[in-house]
């Protein structure tokens, strides 16, 4: 049987997006679904729709809403927690990694890494440095990998995915989509393997 596949959008600066990657893969791999990690720049996004950065920052209650639900959930799910002192933090070569994690088999490990750097250490992520300890804990070859992310080929398809994003009309992050179906926060997760599971049993019963 074909299993059903699951695309997760996401940016390593959403919190809400840290949530659902430390979640993603166990969850799926409980219901049998393929998860296809999908990084795409939400900062470009937000610009188009008129947002120099993120809402929770432009709306000052309603970050502070945010601040408070992340330490709720980070304590619900048993996730370390630690708010960043620096929000949204850009994340530009880590995205461009993760295209190169996507192609080779090992970017959900370095996202979950990648994201408990920046939501539970309250480091900064987007420098040589950072990434490069990652990489090396994973065991692979920092400096290579660092080469190829950085060629102006994976520089396009980070710039072309985050058009795609565009296209499918995303709006934040994380997004899930099956099946041409667009679900969205970090509360639709469940409810979008859910509905990647019923399209299965829809087209092979």
């Amino acid at each position: 049987m074909i299993m059903p596949t699951l695309e997760f959008w996401f940016d390593f600066g959403s919190n809400y997006s840290y949530l659902s990657a430390m979640r993603i893969e166990a969850l799926a791999r409980e219901q049998n679904v393929d998860v296809v990690w999908k990084p795409f720049l939400l900062g470009v996004v937000f610009k188009s729709l008129g947002w120099e950065t993120s809402p929770f920052v432009v709306q000052k209650i309603k970050g502070d809403y945010m601040w408070r639900d992340m330490a709720r959930l980070c304590e619900k799910y048993g996730l370390p927690w630690r708010q960043p002192g620096t929000f949204p933090r850009t994340a530009l070569l880590p995205m461009r990694v993760a295209l190169v994690g996507a192609d080779q088999g090992w970017i959900a490990p370095f996202a979950q890494r990648m994201m408990t750097m920046n939501f539970a250490a309250d480091r900064e992520i987007d420098n040589v440095e950072a990434v490069s300890e990652v990489l090396t804990e994973l065991g692979l070859d920092a400096p290579a990998i660092l080469a190829r992310a950085l060629t102006q080929d994976n520089k396009l398809r980070l710039r072309r995915q985050t058009e795609q994003a565009q296209a499918l009309k995303l709006f934040g992050t994380p997004s899930f989509i099956s099946a041409g179906e667009l679900f969205w926060g970090n509360d639709r997760l469940e409810d979008a393997l859910a509905f990647a599971i019923q399209k299965r049993v829809s087209t092979t019963g």
